[in-house]
């Protein structure tokens, strides 16, 4: 993987961390729209997260909540 893709990846992770730190309990799409990001981007970064073990994600009707641990 491209060291600047990653980079990428890294940095939106911390976006997303500081926006659920400030706001709460999160539904993706209002994450993505808040931080003006892409799908990909988006899920790449939760991912990132996940894997840190730094975030629940929960089912929720159709949908998923995203809030720290």
């Amino acid at each position: 993987m491209d060291n600047i893709f990653t980079d990428r990846v890294g940095a939106t992770a911390g976006e997303i961390w500081n926006y659920l730190n400030t706001n709460g309990e999160s539904a993706p799409i209002k994450i993505k729209a808040s931080l003006g990001i892409g799908n990909t981007m988006l899920y790449l970064a939760l991912g990132w997260l996940a894997r840190e073990d730094k975030v629940n994600i929960i089912r929720h009707g159709h949908s998923y909540k995203i809030s720290l641990k």
